[in-house]
């Protein structure tokens, strides 16, 4: 069973309808002990940075991930779940799960063009992870976000808007997405099923 957490963040039901096509069986949950029971483990989130850490601190839920990680379960975190992971954002200002040691940073525009958010679809390359088996050249996926992960030690893909910045994040068990798997067609479908097959 795979537990999408659900602390109050996030289009929960596009995620858990997207996992059931591919035969997952999901449970979408606050429920610390449901958690606890699940074989693997997807951290959602839109919306802003510091009211999503301030509801998964509220309910301990950081905690059960870090205790469930600890156990090499594998763990998903999608869009504002993937900077949740890391060490601290720009957004607010506001120290995050340190999972990742990277900081998540604001888009700049550079120029006119220059929208922010980025949003709409886009394509990854350079993937360097189990997320992404069977890939063998750029596909395009779905993004919407005002804030970047820059890349680094864990970048696991890339993409280019403004300038590079961390599509993707692996290390260990944890596994992260800035995109959203789950909006992202038949590329989204190949990604949610990898991690089932983990």
């Amino acid at each position: 069973m795979i537990a999408i957490v659900d602390y109050g963040v996030g289009n929960l039901f596009s995620l858990s309808r997207s996992l059931a096509y591919v035969g997952a069986d999901v449970c979408v949950t606050g429920d610390r002990e449901k958690i606890k029971r699940a074989e693997k483990i997807i951290l959602p989130g839109v919306g802003a940075f510091g009211d999503a850490i301030n509801k998964l601190r509220a309910a301990c839920l950081d905690e059960v991930l870090v205790s469930e990680a600890k156990k090499g379960k594998p763990i998903l975190g999608i869009c504002l779940g993937m900077q949740l992971m890391c060490r601290h954002s720009e957004e607010g200002e506001v120290d995050c799960l340190n999972i990742f040691d990277v900081d998540v940073k604001r888009f700049v525009p550079q120029k006119h063009e220059d929208k922010v958010p980025h949003m709409g679809w886009n394509t990854i390359g350079k993937t360097n992870s189990k997320l992404f088996e069977g890939f063998t050249e750029e596909e395009f996926v779905y993004f919407v976000h005002s804030f970047y992960v820059p890349t680094c030690d864990f970048t696991a893909a890339t993409t280019d808007y403004i300038h590079p910045f961390s599509a993707a994040l692996h290390k260990d068990n944890f596994y992260a997405t800035q995109f959203h798997p789950e909006k992202s067609g038949k590329t989204g479908e190949k990604i949610l099923t990898n991690f089932l097959n983990l």
